[in-house]
């Protein structure tokens, strides 16, 4: 277990520890705070506990994406019957399986429970204004991908709840293909700083209490990595052009390729 470690005033460090992640894979997901936060714009296991839950149910919602590429790329079949509410279904089984936990059991009236409904509500969403692209008939690859349908949940998200809460996927800026997701200038350190450093533990979390544009604000890096379903697009040989027309990265297996990133603003 690491040793606490604090930083000059403005906010304290805290470090949450997860199992192995990949970006597309199946896995579950798991945390403890390990060093807790005080003083006066102290986080507390709620954020915690709301950020984390909102990651998960992003990630199981994209693995339901990542699943069905091959169906969603068929030209034969029109109609593919992944509605937002078959998808938000099928990503509640993967949520409830990894967690134990179901989403829509969080009080309605609670921050959490709205951030949550919110995060449904955006994944129902996508799905459904999608639909012609997804069920396109006669061509092939569609571009609805993992990352382009995370990036539009997340920005579904953020119009519904305004400045409550941010939900971004981001990564190493090299390794970043939209504008959009370039990282700020606080994940860009932590990113540099811890996530790439020598012995950082893989799947272990920063959280911090910073300040954004003058509000006080809990955030939260949750790491991810290149598991061998990544690595047709993001993987070797270096330069390639893969199927969405971006050269490949050159990255391994178990390589860091993308980072959650949540804000709760208080």
């Amino acid at each position: 277990m690491p040793s606490k470690r604090i930083d000059p005033p403005g906010g304290r460090r805290r470090f949450l520890r997860a199992p192995f992640l990949v970006v597309l894979a199946l896995l579950p997901i798991g945390w403890a705070l390990l060093v807790p936060t005080q003083g006066p714009l102290a986080a507390t296991d709620d954020d915690t506990e709301a950020a984390m839950r909102l990651a998960n149910l992003l990630r199981a919602a994209r693995s339901v994406i990542s699943s069905n590429q091959a169906l969603i790329n068929n030209p034969d079949i029109g109609d593919k019957g992944l509605t937002g509410d078959t998808v938000l279904a099928d990503a509640i089984v993967i949520y409830k399986k990894q967690t134990g936990e179901d989403p829509a059991d969080a009080d309605p009236a609670s921050r959490e429970g709205k951030l949550l409904q919110a995060q449904m509500n955006a994944i129902r969403t996508v799905m459904d204004e999608n639909q012609s692209t997804i069920n396109a008939p006669g061509v092939g690859f569609k571009g609805f991908i993992p990352a382009v349908f995370a990036r539009l949940v997340n920005e579904t998200f953020g119009a519904t709840v305004g400045d409550q809460a941010k939900v971004k996927v981001t990564a190493p800026e090299a390794l970043v293909r939209n504008r959009k997701a370039r990282p700020d200038a606080w994940e860009t350190e932590v990113i540099n700083t811890d996530f790439l450093a020598p012995g950082w533990p893989n799947g272990k979390a920063f959280s911090q209490m910073v300040d954004v544009d003058g509000k006080s604000a809990f955030r939260i890096l949750v790491p991810e990595y290149y598991g061998s379903s990544c690595l047709s697009c993001h993987g070797e040989p270096k330069g390639e052009v893969d199927i969405t027309g971006y050269p490949k990265e050159g990255g391994k297996e178990g390589d860091l390729g993308a980072v959650i990133s949540i804000t709760l603003f208080k």
